[in-house]
C-alpha cells in the first residue's frame, strides 16, 4: 500500500465556482477515488485562497470586510463540491490559524537559510492574477496576457525571494525527476522558462493589510501566491504535526491548470528547496475547458454554474462527461449539446441498457437470482474483459481518466454485443442462458469498480442491484486485482428504476 496525497489548486473567493474549476476538482476527485479503490492510503485536499488585493477589492465593492466576504464565498465552493460528490478529506482555507502558522514557519526557514532579502519593487501588476508581468509578457495595449484587463504600475518596498539562485538546482531536479511535471509539453515549457534565466520575486506587500504578516516584520503581509502555495504543506501537517508531514510528504500529486504552471513547476519546487523541504512528487497539468473557443473564467461572460448543471443532468452524468470528453492535459470544448449526446450514447444506451436488459432477463429466466459466470476458459467475454480491465487499470495509474473510461466502455459494448448475438431472452431457461447472463453480471461487476471514480452513485446502484455487499468504490476493492469470476452467483438481482433515462438533445433553453 502506497501513500497518495492528491491536491487541487485552492480557488480564489472573489466569486462563485464555475464549471472550469469544477473540471479540475472532478478530475482530482476521480484520481483520489481510484487510488482508494486500489488500496492506497489517500489524502485528498482542496480549498479556497482568501488573501490578497483581489479579495480585498471584491469585498470593498460589496461593502463588507474581507473576512465576511471570504466566509460567504468559500461556502459556495463547499456547496458546489457536495453537489458533485467530491470526496475530499480536507478543505483548507488560507485564513485558518493552522495555515498562518505553517506559512510563517515556512518563510522563516527560507529567510533563515539566507534566501529572502528586502528591496524595492516596481512593475506591471494584474490584480486578477495577483501577479507581476514583465513588459515583454504583456498583451497589446499593456493588458494582462491571461485576463485581457489593464495592468497597474506598482512601486513598493518588498521582501524578495532569491529565485535566481535556484536555476541550477531546479535544472538538476528536473534532470533527476523526468516525470515530476507532466505532460512532457508542460515539462518542456517549465524548463524553457528556467533556462531563460530566473529573476528574484517579490514575496510581501505593504500596500494592503489583508494577508498573513511576515513573522519578522509585521508591517508586511505575505504575497498571496507565496502564501497560497504553502497550503499543500499546511494540510500535510507542516509546522503543526511533524509526524504527519513526514508521513505524507513528498508523496504529493498536484493537479493544476496550465495557466498556473510557472507557479507550481518553477516557484514552488524552488521554495521547497529553499526551505529545506523536498519538492513535490508530481505536478500534473491539465488544459482549459473552453466555451466557444475561449477559456471559461470568472472574468469572462462564459461561466456555467456546475451546481445547476448537476441538478439538471445528474452529478454522475456531468462528472462522466468532464472526464470522458477531454483527455486530461489537453484543451476541450464544452457544450450542453455534447453533454446530452454523450449522456444518451454512453450512459443511457450502453451502460443503462446493459443493466436493464440483464436484470430483466435474470428476472424472467432465472427467477431473479443471478447465475455465476462461466470459467474464463469457457466464456467468450472473459478475454475481452481481462484486456479492458488491464487497459483501464493502466490508464487510471497514469492519471488518464479519459483512456480508463474508454477501455471500460469498450467492455460494456462487448457485453451488449454478446447479448445481441446470444439473445438469451429468446432461449428457454437452462445452462446456456445462465452462462450468458452470468458473464454479463460479471462484466457489470467489473464495470462498477472501474467506473466508480467517475460515476460513484451509478456504480453503487449497479453493485447493490447485483446483490453484492459493500460498494464498488470501497477502499482496497481492486487491491487484489480485478480478475474474471468474482461474481459469486446465487444473489438476488433487482431491476430497479431506469439508471439513466434518455434525454432529448437540445439547447438548455429548449429543455421541457
Amino acid at each position: 500500500m502506497a501513500r497518495y496525497y492528491q491536491t487541487t489548486p485552492i480557488f480564489y473567493v472573489n466569486d462563485r465556482p464555475h464549471l472550469g474549476t469544477a473540471y479540475t476538482v472532478v478530475s482530482a476527485d476521480a484520481l483520489a477515488r481510484w487510488h482508494r479503490v486500489v488500496g492506497d492510503e489517500v489524502l485528498f485536499l482542496t480549498g479556497t485562497d482568501e488573501h490578497g488585493l483581489k479579495i480585498q477589492r471584491a469585498a470593498e465593492e460589496r461593502g463588507v470586510d474581507p473576512r465576511t466576504w471570504a466566509d460567504e464565498t468559500s461556502a459556495h465552493f463547499k456547496t458546489a463540491w457536495a453537489a458533485l460528490d467530491i470526496s475530499y478529506d480536507d478543505f483548507i482555507r488560507t485564513t485558518e490559524g493552522r495555515h498562518r502558522a505553517a506559512v510563517q514557519r515556512f518563510i522563516r526557514a527560507i529567510h533563515d537559510n539566507g534566501h529572502i532579502y528586502k528591496g524595492t519593487y516596481s512593475g506591471w501588476y494584474c490584480v486578477a492574477c495577483e501577479a507581476y508581468y514583465g513588459e515583454a509578457e504583456l498583451a497589446p495595449g499593456r493588458t494582462c496576457p491571461v485576463h485581457g484587463r489593464d495592468v497597474e504600475w506598482l512601486v513598493e518596498e518588498n521582501y524578495f525571494f532569491a529565485l535566481s539562485k535556484f536555476q541550477d538546482a531546479l535544472l538538476e531536479w528536473y534532470a533527476t525527476r523526468p516525470d515530476a511535471v507532466r505532460p512532457e509539453t508542460r515539462r518542456n515549457e517549465a524548463l524553457s522558462f528556467i533556462r531563460q534565466g530566473l529573476e528574484d520575486i517579490s514575496i510581501s506587500r505593504t500596500s494592503i493589510g489583508w494577508g498573513i504578516p511576515v513573522p519578522w516584520d509585521e508591517s508586511h503581509v505575505v504575497y498571496v501566491w507565496y502564501d497560497a502555495l504553502i497550503n499543500y504543506c499546511t494540510a500535510a501537517g507542516y509546522g503543526i504535526d511533524d509526524a504527519a508531514f513526514v508521513r505524507w510528504w513528498p508523496a504529493v500529486h498536484h493537479l493544476v491548470g496550465k495557466d498556473i504552471l510557472r507557479f507550481h513547476a518553477v516557484w514552488w519546487p524552488a521554495m521547497c528547496l529553499a526551505a529545506g523541504v523536498e519538492p513535490p512528487a508530481e505536478v500534473l497539468v491539465h488544459g482549459f475547458l473552453l466555451v466557444g473557443g475561449e477559456k471559461m473564467s470568472k472574468s469572462r461572460a462564459n461561466q456555467i454554474d456546475p451546481v445547476a448543471l448537476a441538478a439538471d443532468v445528474g452529478s454522475d452524468a456531468l462528472r462522466y462527461h468532464l472526464l470522458r470528453e477531454v483527455s486530461l492535459g489537453a484543451d476541450g470544448e464544452f457544450s450542453y449539446e455534447g453533454l446530452v449526446a454523450r449522456y444518451n450514447a454512453d450512459l443511457a444506451n450502453n451502460l443503462g441498457n446493459l443493466l436493464a436488459r440483464v436484470a430483466t432477463v435474470v428476472g424472467s429466466k432465472c427467477g431473479g437470482i443471478g447465475p455465476a459466470p462461466r470459467p474464463a476458459d469457457a466464456s467468450p467475454l472473459a478475454p475481452q474483459a481481462l484486456a479492458c480491465v488491464a487497459d483501464a487499470e493502466a490508464a487510471w495509474a497514469r492519471s488518464a481518466p479519459h483512456d480508463a473510461l474508454e477501455a471500460t466502455w469498450r467492455l460494456i459494448r462487448d457485453a451488449n454485443a454478446e447479448l445481441e448475438a446470444e439473445e438469451p431472452w429468446k432461449l428457454p431457461p437452462g445452462a446456456q442462458v445462465e452462462g450468458v447472463l452470468g458473464d454479463a453480471l460479471e462484466v457489470l461487476r467489473l464495470v462498477a469498480v472501474l467506473a466508480s471514480p467517475a460515476l460513484p452513485r451509478a456504480a453503487a446502484a449497479i453493485w447493490s442491484r447485483l446483490g453484492l455487499s459493500g460498494g464498488p468504490g470501497d477502499p482496497g476493492r481492486a487491491a487484489g486485482g480485478l480478475g474474471w469470476g468474482g461474481y459469486p452467483g446465487g444473489l438476488r438481482v433487482e431491476k430497479g428504476e431506469v439508471l439513466f433515462p434518455r434525454r432529448h438533445d437540445g439547447a438548455p433553453g429548449d429543455r421541457p
